[in-house]
């Protein structure tokens, strides 16, 4: 099939490596976000997706608006049977409804479960033991449309995001074929997320309110917070020295429970927490061990 592709991060490449690769469908162009100015000299960017079709060789398109008239007649003269979308921003319906087969979406969660824009560190904060990735048409309301298949995936009692993603990168692109293969065979099924059977749950974006720890909440609450935000963005937190004096700082890495002989230990309402990793504002990211070395108190900053 002729395939027109939508994406932008690193997630999206692996989809899109995927496609080529195959050997029996055609990428007729891609489609990713317009360069941005990042960085302290605000040289522009260029997305993971950019920079792989580029090394490739397709036909790029940045538009600014997804409704120029322009853009949308430059894809719809592609001719391509169907669009594929990872990671990208929502589509109107005058590009996703184009195509003759439609449009689908490689989410990475299990669907109806943690639609929006960040399903993999939520499963993890929630403390899942079961993720996935799942596919499906797009519809008006986001990741919201009938779906066509999925792939469950196990999440590690203290496996961070990190790692998480690379696995769930890798079988959304085994998916992704699949679902191409079924779609051009004619054996594609659609079933309506209503008739799952599985209450709806959200993934919002992560923002600096919901990646702060409240160090009220139990040990477990804390941790999987912490691993569903490491290695990115980190879980924010603030140390009260002896001295009174206030430190921003980011969580990387904790245990339940007491892991070293003379770890720091943060007593949680419901038992120990073990700070592992962590990066004090204006430091490097760095072992908790190490950081405590380097502390002239006799006794551990606090946590607020």
């Amino acid at each position: 099939m002729r395939i027109l592709f939508f994406g932008t991060p690193e997630f999206a490449v692996a989809t899109l490596d995927k496609i080529l690769k195959s050997g029996h469908h055609e990428v007729v162009g891609v489609v990713t976000a317009p360069d941005k100015p990042a960085g302290r000299g605000h040289a522009f960017h260029q997305s993971d997706v950019k920079k792989y079709a580029l090394e490739m060789g397709l036909k790029l398109f940045q538009p600014e608006k997804l409704k120029d008239p322009g853009f949308q007649e430059s894809i719809r003269a592609l001719s391509a049977d169907i669009f594929v979308v990872v990671a990208f921003r929502m589509l109107p319906e005058s590009v996703w409804a184009m195509p003759p087969k439609g449009t689908f979406n490689v989410h990475a969660a299990l669907l109806p479960r943690y639609r929006g824009a960040a399903p993999i560190n939520w499963a993890i904060i929630n403390g899942e033991t079961e993720t996935g990735v799942t596919t499906f048409m797009l519809r008006h309301d986001i990741d919201s449309g009938p779906i066509l298949s999925q792939r469950k995936v196990e999440i590690g009692p203290n496996e961070n995001v990190g790692s998480l993603y690379e696995r769930l990168m890798a079988e959304g692109a085994e998916l992704a074929i699949e679902t191409l293969d079924e779609i051009e065979a004619g054996t594609a099924t659609q079933i309506p997320q209503t008739d799952m059977g599985i209450k709806v749950c959200l993934a919002p974006k992560l923002n600096p309110d919901n990646c702060t720890i409240d160090w009220s909440k139990s040990s477990k609450e804390i941790h999987n917070l912490v691993r569903g935000l490491s290695p990115y963005p980190g879980a924010r937190t603030e140390m009260i020295l002896p001295t009174g004096e206030k430190i921003a700082a980011k969580i990387f890495s904790t245990a339940v429970g007491q892991v070293g002989p003379k770890g720091w230990i943060v007593e949680c309402h419901d038992g120990p927490l073990e700070i592992l990793e962590l990066q004090p504002a204006g430091k490097k990211k760095m072992k908790a061990e190490e950081y405590l070395r380097g502390f002239r108190f006799n006794r551990n900053p606090e946590f607020k």
